[in-house]
């Protein structure tokens, strides 16, 4: 068996791993980062309040998926004729939407942080493999080669866990930032969502009660 193609192998693919880490890193930093932007834009769009707010918010443009659940829903609460229990599907089936491409790729850091400190030890297996295959043959006669060698397969341990503590770092910052930006996105539906209003007539007291405590299921609902 050539432990010493797989211990080469074992960097290569560890080498990969970095490469891969960086990459989301950085395409997931600067996403996340251009979706706080849309955030910040859609939250002065509705600073004015009252059905003001979700007027100006369905006639924005935009590609995001943030400001496209909120203009979508803005558009569908603005419209005559809609239940509160469709705009709870409406609400629930945009959230899911959005979360899935705010939270995309996410996992790929997930598995490197377990993965990685695996993979690394395999390294360090095979080297040692190696040298002590390279020892019992007679190849070896120096202490101080073996030492090396067996120093060598360390390396592998090393980078697969500074790669693992660099993965961990990086998604807790990237999860947490997508976390807000979730929970503004239930804020922004949340805020678009029209009260219910007291009714006039005889029952109105138990009838609002009753709208109160669906509006309070709803909200409960979307902040699920």
């Amino acid at each position: 068996m050539n432990y010493q193609l797989y211990h080469d192998l074992t960097f290569d693919v560890l080498y990969g791993v970095v490469a891969i880490l960086i990459f989301v890193a950085f395409e997931r930093g600067l996403y996340l980062g251009y979706l706080a932007i849309r955030t910040a834009q859609l939250t002065r769009a509705a600073g004015g309040g009252g059905m003001a707010a979700p007027r100006s918010i369905a006639a924005l443009k935009a590609r995001d998926p943030i400001s496209s659940a909120v203009t979508r829903y803005a558009a569908l609460s603005t419209r005559g004729g809609v239940s509160r229990e469709e705009l709870e599907d409406y609400s629930s089936a945009l959230f899911i939407e959005a979360d899935k491409k705010i939270s995309a790729r996410l996992w790929v850091l997930d598995t490197i942080i377990t993965g990685a400190p695996l993979l690394g030890l395999l390294g360090t297996i095979l080297g040692i493999m190696e040298t002590f295959t390279a020892l019992a043959q007679g190849g070896v006669s120096d202490p101080a080669e073996v030492s090396r060698g067996i120093g060598m397969a360390l390396i592998a341990t090393a980078i697969g866990i500074a790669t693992a503590l660099l993965g961990l770092v990086t998604h807790n910052i990237l999860n947490r930032r997508a976390h807000l930006l979730t929970e503004d996105l239930k804020w922004f539906l949340l805020r678009l969502t029209p009260s219910p209003l007291p009714r006039e007539g005889g029952g109105g007291d138990s009838q609002h009660e009753e709208s109160v405590r669906e509006d309070r299921r709803f909200r409960m609902r979307v902040e699920q």
